[in-house]
């Protein structure tokens, strides 16, 4: 139920220290207006449905599929949001959730942790959020890291988010720390939209301005503070979970629960680690996904990961879960196999914790999963 796709070695480590130990979940809660583009994501079928994504799967995860919460699940092109899957292994296995607003339109209807940031204008434009806002939310992950590692001295925190768009914001952080994922990132459509992508991220790094005022393309950037990237073309999430990835390193292990996006935060850590002198322990982090994000023929996941292990000098290791749906009885699952959704919500991550936890193989995996919708479409 668990492959090993980069860093073999290191990653069996990781592996073996954190088996059999009960993790806490914590997601973290983002918006862009990049999300909005027509066609840039199929985490909503319209740009509208697209606003409130994030809020609809944060009432899923925290009330589950017994309360009709204010915001339906938003309808997908095809597929159903991955938080079933999510739902499902932190239910079962009754693992504390933790859920973050980094930046969301509109306040979130359950509890959650104001990190007080603000959603992110569209990354075209170079000036995606206030640079103090960035180095808020990057602080603010910073203290809850260690709060929640400490209070996982020895065990681990899976870590996940949402962020509609997320994959197209990735892209353009990764080309800002000089990395060539150009064609390498992932999306929820079945075939990536790369070229599209790739031209609003050209068009956010040729209107990034830099502290001096000066407009500069992608190319001509050198020794930039990190966060002043995110703050251009970056998202809420990015810079909240760096700073938690890198203070809960110090303390525990972390499970990066995302494909692409993840890997774009790993980079990113390790940026803000070398630029500001910071302290720590990357090999006590794992990126983990799901099989259709990691086997994905339309991106290339795991050479992202080595590019950015070229590019950084420290190697991400990347895990995947390898749950199928092609024997599901419902077709909104079986979308999954034709590279329908594909990851979000930390679903990756939480089935890796279900194996690791409890040795869940593919049998309870899918019962839980078709459970939650079963339930869901019964209320």
């Amino acid at each position: 139920m668990l492959s090993i796709h980069t860093n073999i070695t290191q990653s069996e480590s990781w592996i073996s220290k954190y088996r059999g130990k009960k993790p806490l979940f914590a997601c973290v809660l983002g918006f862009t207006e990049t999300g909005l583009i027509p066609g840039i994501s199929a985490a909503g079928s319209t740009p509208d449905d697209r606003k409130y994504t994030a809020l609809a799967d944060a009432e899923f995860l925290y009330y589950g599929a017994d309360r009709k919460g204010q915001y339906p699940l938003p309808p997908l092109i095809a597929g159903a949001s991955p938080v079933f899957i999510t739902r499902a292994v932190v239910e079962e296995l009754n693992i504390p959730v933790y859920l973050f607003n980094a930046g969301l339109l509109v306040l979130p209807t359950v509890p959650t942790i104001d990190l007080e940031g603000v959603p992110a204008k569209c990354l075209s434009q170079g000036a995606a959020m206030d640079i103090a806002t960035v180095r808020h939310l990057f602080n603010q992950g910073m203290i809850w890291g260690e709060k929640l590692s400490l209070q996982q001295e020895n065990g681990y925190l899976v870590i996940g988010e949402c962020v509609v768009g997320g994959t197209t914001t990735a892209l353009a952080v990764l080309t800002g720390l000089g990395i060539s994922a150009g064609g390498m990132i992932n999306s929820s459509h079945p075939v990536c939209n790369h070229a599209q992508k790739w031209e609003i991220v050209q068009a956010g790094l040729r209107n990034m301005r830099l502290p001096d005022n000066q407009t500069r393309v992608q190319k001509e950037i050198e020794n930039i503070d990190p966060l002043q990237i995110v703050a251009s073309v970056g998202d809420p999430m990015q810079a909240a979970v760096a700073g938690m990835a890198i203070s809960a390193s110090r303390n525990s292990g972390v499970l990066l629960a995302g494909g692409t996006q993840m890997l774009a935060v790993f980079a990113l850590a390790s940026a803000i680690c070398e630029f500001y002198h910071l302290s720590w322990q990357p090999k006590e982090i794992v990126v983990g996904t799901t099989r259709w994000v990691a086997c994905d023929s339309t991106g290339k996941t795991v050479e992202l990961a080595q590019e950015i292990a070229r590019e950084r000098a420290i190697a991400p290791s990347l895990l995947a879960t390898e749950l199928s749906f092609e024997n599901s009885r419902y077709v909104q699952l079986q979308a999954y196999e034709q590279g329908f959704v594909k990851e979000g919500m930390g679903a990756g991550g939480a089935c890796i914790a279900a194996y690791l936890n409890e040795n869940w193989q593919q049998k309870q995996l899918l019962e839980a999963i078709e459970a939650q919708l079963s339930r869901y479409w019964q209320i």
